[in-house]
C-alpha cells in the first residue's frame, strides 16, 4: 500500500501494537517512530469512524463498571448507562475536530495540519466526483 497522505508515504508508516494503541486511545503520546501513523490516523478518509472507535474504547470500561455497580433492576442500570454513553458520544462528536488536531500536535505537527490534510483530500475527492459527473452527464453532442 503506497498511499500519500499529507506528504507521508504509506510504506514508512509504522502502526503501534495493541497495548500502545489502547494507551493512545486514552490520550497517551506515542514514540516518535509512530508520528507518521498518527497523522495518517487523524486524516485518513475514515478518520471520524476511527475517532468513534477510540471514544468507544474510552467509554466501554466505565459503562461496564457502572452497569455492574449501580444498584437496581437491569433495565434501570441499562438506561442509566445508555444515557451516559449518549452524553459521552455527544461530546466526543462535538469536539472531534479539536481532539484529532490535538493528537496531531502531540505527534509534533503544527496546529492546523490535520485539518489542512483532510481539506486537501476532500477537495481532491470533490474534484474527482465533479469530473466523473461531467464525463457521464455532460458529454455528447449537446455538451459545450
Amino acid at each position: 500500500m503506497d498511499t500519500n497522505v499529507g506528504g507521508v508515504v504509506g510504506d514508512t508508516r509504522r502502526r503501534p501494537g495493541p497495548v500502545r494503541w489502547v494507551l493512545y486511545a486514552f490520550g497517551n503520546s506515542l514514540p516518535s517512530r509512530y508520528h507518521e501513523w498518527v497523522l495518517y490516523d487523524v486524516t485518513v478518509r475514515t478518520w471520524a469512524l476511527r475517532h468513534l472507535v477510540r471514544t468507544t474504547v474510552q467509554l466501554l470500561p466505565i459503562a461496564v463498571l457502572l452497569y455492574v455497580l449501580i444498584p437496581g433492576p437491569a433495565w434501570v442500570r441499562g438506561c442509566a448507562v445508555l444515557a451516559g454513553l449518549s452524553l459521552g458520544y455527544f461530546y466526543s462528536v462535538a469536539y472531534m475536530y479539536e481532539t484529532t488536531e490535538h493528537r496531531a500536535m502531540k505527534a509534533g505537527y503544527p496546529r492546523g495540519t490535520a485539518g489542512e490534510v483532510r481539506g486537501r483530500a476532500t477537495a481532491g475527492e470533490r474534484a474527482a466526483q465533479e469530473q466523473r459527473y461531467a464525463e457521464r452527464w455532460r458529454s455528447g453532442p449537446d455538451a459545450g
